[in-house]
């Protein structure tokens, strides 16, 4: 901070268990991630290589590294875990997993049909050996899943062993737990929240609109996903209530009464 504001809402610190921001990044240059964590790696907590970037990605170790350097944790999209599974290759994944000395793991099955039983058993055995995130949600647009299914798939990944569940809305924030206008859709939402612990959900927010939604409904602490890197140090500030979408609600009561 270049300024000691008073009054500002308290935000958890790095290492965060809470109030995670996770950058999807779709295929930044060298030079791009080392802008990006030159400017943001105190309020980045996670990069997520999207999709099947991984793949294509150029000098992808030395990219790596760059995040590891700047304390930013990295994994490869749910959708190439999906492309390897659909071609019945999970030791091959956990190959090239290893092959680049990852940590993390997204499991997810939002563009194939698995059986959610298998589901938790990968998520049980890749636990293991990485922290992983399971993502509930189908990427289909107008595919409805049922509240109370949400609820019990998001608790059984998480006895599984998976450290977070992300709340599918694709890059596009149109789907899942968004409508396809990309308003949120409140009532899944809030018996999600009944049923699973705040802070075992990530939920992604593409959008400026739907940041500013969960940090007005759960606090500067939300876990927000699929952050655009131009968008790191705005999220942040819509955190704090230095934007205008949050301003009000985390302005000091003393001063509110002036």
């Amino acid at each position: 901070m270049n300024f000691e504001l008073p009054g500002l809402p308290d935000r958890t610190s790095k290492p965060r268990k809470n109030g995670l921001t996770m950058v999807m990044d779709k295929g930044l240059s060298l030079r791009q991630t080392l802008d990006l964590v030159s400017v943001c790696a105190d309020y980045t907590d996670v990069v997520k290589l999207g999709f099947g970037t991984s793949l294509l990605t150029k000098d992808l170790a030395k990219k790596l590294q760059l995040y590891k350097d700047a304390d930013i944790k990295t994994y490869f999209g749910g959708t190439l875990f999906e492309a390897f599974i659909a071609r019945g290759l999970l030791d091959d994944y956990r190959r090239y997993l290893d092959k680049f000395k990852m940590e993390y793991v997204e499991i997810s099955d939002g563009s194939i049909l698995m059986n959610h039983d298998e589901k938790c058993e990968i998520i049980d055995k890749l636990s293991d050996d990485y922290i992983v995130f399971s993502e509930v949600g189908s990427k289909e647009a107008g595919v409805i899943i049922h509240p109370n299914k949400w609820i019990s798939m998001m608790n059984k990944e998480l006895e599984a062993g998976a450290w977070k569940v992300i709340a599918e809305a694709r890059e596009s924030g149109t789907v899942g737990i968004y409508r396809p206008n990309g308003n949120a859709h409140v009532a899944l939402i809030n018996k999600i929240l009944a049923k699973v612990p705040g802070e075992k959900i990530m939920w992604e927010a593409p959008k400026k609109s739907q940041q500013a939604w969960f940090i007005d409904l759960i606090g500067s602490n939300a876990n927000l996903g699929n952050i655009s890197p131009d968008d790191v140090i705005p999220l942040e500030t819509l955190r704090l209530g230095l934007r205008g979408d949050t301003f009000q609600k985390f302005l000091p009561k003393l001063v509110m009464k002036k």
